[in-house]
């Protein structure tokens, strides 16, 4: 029988929201003792612990045939895999920033400048696709001191709420990427481990589907009826069932999170009443 052999980070938030994850999309795993690789025992799926900088190498070399991983590792590895699956958490940015002092006027500024940064593959494709010929300082950690010690005019890092920027007096001026958790595959994958890869991603777009909505119960004026049913659709239409009022009805739908409050007041202005808004464990679409 296959075996999905799956990488992600060893520890971090990026490791916790990945075996949050798997385990919502129903798989069991164990990692007692911190051990480096742990079978599952409900599900063809093998995982296996490591440094997140080497994820892509370790799917290129087809040692796992599938990893999740930052989108930044991917671009700057320039690794050999496919993007099968964008994933939504352990979102950032990696941008240019300067001193606050300098009276930045555009990406020309930095032509002659010495860049520090962890990332500079990525940093040399933007540079180029914008002509700007800098001196790119390649360094690992405190990437942000560099302008202080006079070791360049500008850095080029991750970027999540900026305070990290701003603790030490600079500014952001140009974002390169945006980038979030992946996952990653093997492109050579047989038939066997790309089904089972399907079936992951089918759970995992449940899991994402339920994340995004809720489902809602309420009462509502049967006069309003079809007012109400036009604003709350559903996946397909809503159920509708009379209540022991006459005049009443109950009305069960699925609702956006993104539409949530908007259409809340919608409804109350509707005549809408006792509505409740229940979270959703998984969506099969």
């Amino acid at each position: 029988m296959s075996i999905l052999k799956v990488a992600i980070q060893k520890s971090g938030r990026l490791s916790e929201k990945s075996l949050s994850l798997i385990r919502e999309a129903g798989i069991n795993t164990s990692n007692g003792q911190r051990k480096l690789v742990s079978r599952s025992s409900n599900f063809p799926l093998e995982v296996l612990y490591l440094r997140d900088d080497d994820i892509p190498q370790y799917v290129t070399d087809k040692v796992a045939d599938i990893g999740i991983v930052g989108e930044n590792v991917v671009k700057e590895k320039r690794a050999d895999v496919k993007i099968v699956k964008r994933l939504g958490f352990s979102k950032c940015r990696l941008s240019l920033a300067v001193p606050k002092s300098i009276d930045y006027h555009g990406v020309k500024f930095f032509n002659g400048k010495r860049i520090a940064t962890s990332y500079p593959n990525i940093l040399s494709d933007f540079l180029s696709s914008h002509n700007v010929d800098a001196e790119i300082h390649e360094i690992s950690g405190s990437v942000e001191i560099a302008p202080g010690i006079g070791l360049a005019e500008g850095i080029f890092d991750i970027v999540s709420s900026g305070s990290t920027l701003i603790s030490n007096g600079l500014k952001e001026v140009e974002v390169a990427l945006n980038s979030e958790a992946v996952l990653i595959a093997d492109p050579s994958l047989d038939n066997n481990k790309k089904e089972i890869l399907d079936d992951l991603i089918f759970r995992i777009n449940s899991v994402q589907a339920a994340g995004n909505n809720k489902y809602i119960l309420l009462n509502a004026p049967n006069e309003n009826l079809e007012k109400i049913i036009s604003i709350i659709p559903g996946m397909k239409s809503p159920t509708v069932m009379p209540l022991a009022e006459e005049g009443w009805s109950s009305v069960h739908s699925v609702l956006s999170e993104n539409q949530f409050w908007d259409v809340i007041d919608k409804l109350k202005e509707l005549g809408a009443q006792g509505i409740l808004v229940i979270p959703i464990e998984k969506m099969i679409i």
